[in-house]
């Protein structure tokens, strides 16, 4: 039984025969090879073609904002995996991308989704953005959702890589719609959500690679990307100065059982 719509059997994405190589019509050993960065292979295979210089640069910068930001979930569940099963480095790598979710790395999927959803709710970059973002903010408040790219636990007056990729983008002279929902979101939040919430970088990710081209429904792929050299690097540093089990004991240190026991038992502390 077929599940889903019947679609044309095809690719447009690569082909080969016994002589050539085909990535997205390009010769992968005449035309890419040695030729274009990883960053260019990555929009040609997203895309469909080689981006603009500005393109690349707004890219390239938000793989290198993302990649690394200390022992995150993401890392402690790849290096504790990796101490567990010392021969699965695959197995790590993937350990800590599948905790990305709605909180971590995910999240600028879902800011880019609520930036669209302003612009669509405005009726485009003419209309009322700061009605399209009352409503829209609303919507989510009444569906307890919170308003992703907002907040940071750590960077409480404003994530400095956003303010960064920002500037790059308004140098590369890619500033756009999407850029100016996020910048005015973050103006209204305070009215509308009662705190303010400076924008994170999660916010500044499907801004700038919307408005320099990217497809929304790609950008999860950056993050994820990006946090696969991290991990890679946590991972040889885990080979070659193991931290994972510490992570494991530190925990069960911290935590406190607290459910039913026999009379005189105490939980081990240490």
């Amino acid at each position: 039984m077929k599940i889903g719509p019947d679609t044309t059997p095809t690719t447009a994405i690569s082909g080969s025969n016994a002589e050539t190589i085909i990535v997205r019509g390009h010769d992968l050993v005449q035309d890419l090879i040695g030729t274009v960065s990883f960053t260019d292979h990555v929009w040609l295979l997203v895309c469909g073609t080689l981006p603009s210089p500005e393109q690349r640069r707004v890219l390239d910068a938000t793989l290198v904002a993302i990649a690394e930001h200390g022992l995150v979930p993401s890392v402690q569940a790849a290096r504790m995996t990796l101490a567990a099963a010392p021969e699965a480095l695959q197995g790590a790598v993937a350990a800590g991308l599948l905790g990305c979710g709605s909180v971590i790395l995910g999240s600028a999927e879902a800011a880019g989704r609520f930036q669209s959803q302003v612009l669509d709710a405005a009726g485009g970059n003419d209309g009322d953005l700061d009605a399209a973002i009352t409503s829209t903010v609303r919507a989510y408040r009444a569906e307890k959702r919170a308003i992703p790219g907002y907040g940071h636990p750590l960077h409480k007056d404003g994530d400095p890589r956003a303010l960064r990729l920002f500037t790059l983008a308004e140098q590369a002279s890619l500033a756009g719609p999407h850029m100016e929902v996020a910048r005015r979101a973050e103006h209204l939040l305070p009215d509308l959500v009662g705190k303010p919430l400076k924008m994170n970088v999660s916010a500044a990710i499907p801004a700038v690679l919307l408005d320099a081209g990217f497809p929304l429904l790609a950008v999860k792929g950056v993050p994820l990307l990006a946090r696969t050299a991290s991990l890679v690097a946590h991972l040889l540093e885990e080979q070659r100065h193991p931290i994972g089990f510490r992570m494991s004991h530190a925990a069960s240190g911290a935590i406190r059982y607290d459910g039913p026991a026999p009379d005189g038992f105490v939980a081990d502390e240490n």
